[in-house]
């Protein structure tokens, strides 16, 4: 992980340097902020590798950004770029583009090497998370491209949006996991974006083998969100994907866990959590709170995971 603040830099010569070397060099972009508001800039983002994707958060108060072509010839990326708004919000226009605004919260796509201008909607500025994916590094069908891929929020909110979310935000969460970890995640991210932009077709064998992930993903999620309901099931869990209970155990027979394995695990996983966090509840406060069914079923559990009963693993790590 990389860091890096205007704070490091004297106050008058903050805005100058993220525009020369920060924005020039890093981002490619072209910078610009009236004389009389420079002194008050500051800026801050972070750069972790996800294999040779990147992710960068990064934070400033308002400037106007614009990617221009000579931008584009002096720092070509050929990547794509998936941006979640954080805060605030950020207007989008110039070229091919039709004017848009992302906020906070909402999903954006594009091909980096593409002239567009940014400014920020409000008086907080920027605060944004990219992840930037070498094209090189997404197999495509034949004869497709991206350099018609202008930026464009994420249009279909039901069905793909949230399997996008997922991946991405398992890459936010993921640290600094190992290239053989994040690749075939950030592969899924990047087909599950091109099926969103009509680039790539669902029913195709790369389309289904990212839908794939991203359920994965997103089941994951779901679960994790249930775990203090004792009725979580495979039906509720497909229900709420969209897809069949059969379908939703082949998607786990491809992981290392199957569904009942993942749900207890995160029950577990919570009560360590709670017998460590928590020593004003008793042990059936912590085993009711992570969806165990009875004290009977969670003594039996943990035994088994920690060969040691709770109140043992709560005294040790006192």
């Amino acid at each position: 992980m990389f860091t890096w603040s205007t704070e490091q830099i004297d106050p008058r010569d903050r805005f100058d340097y993220w525009r020369e070397v920060r924005a020039k060099g890093l981002f490619g972009v072209t910078a610009e902020l009236e004389p009389e508001h420079r002194q008050d800039f500051f800026g801050r983002f972070s750069l972790r590798k996800l294999g040779n994707a990147g992710l960068v958060e990064l934070r400033a108060s308002p400037y106007r950004v614009e990617r221009r072509d000579g931008d584009i010839a002096d720092a070509r990326s050929d990547s794509l770029c998936i941006y979640q708004q954080l805060g605030g919000g950020g207007w989008f226009s110039g070229g091919r583009l039709e004017d848009f605004a992302v906020r906070d919260g909402m999903f954006a796509t594009s091909y980096a090497d593409l002239p567009y201008r940014t400014v920020p909607l409000r008086d907080d500025g920027f605060n944004l998370r990219i992840i930037k994916v070498p094209v090189a590094d997404i197999p495509l069908p034949r004869r497709a491209t991206l350099d018609e891929l202008v930026p464009k929020p994420v249009q279909d909110q039901a069905a793909l949006r949230p399997l996008l979310e997922s991946c991405f935000h398992d890459l936010v969460e993921g640290g600094d996991a190992a290239h053989a970890d994040t690749a075939p995640l950030v592969q899924a991210l990047a087909h599950i974006a091109l099926i969103e932009r009509g680039v790539l077709r669902s029913a195709s064998r790369l389309g289904q083998q990212a839908l794939r992930t991203g359920r994965l993903s997103l089941a994951r999620r779901l679960i994790a969100r249930q775990l203090a309901q004792p009725t979580l099931s495979p039906t509720l869990v497909a229900y709420t994907l969209g897809i069949s209970v059969r379908h939703l155990h082949v998607l786990f027979e491809d992981a290392e866990m199957s569904f009942s394995e993942t749900l207890t695990r995160l029950r577990l996983d919570r009560s360590r959590r709670l017998l460590r966090e928590r020593p004003d509840w008793t042990i059936a406060d912590v085993a009711f709170a992570c969806g165990f069914e009875s004290l009977a079923t969670f003594y039996r559990l943990f035994n088994a995971a920690e060969q040691m009963t709770p109140g043992d693993y709560r005294a040790r790590s006192a």
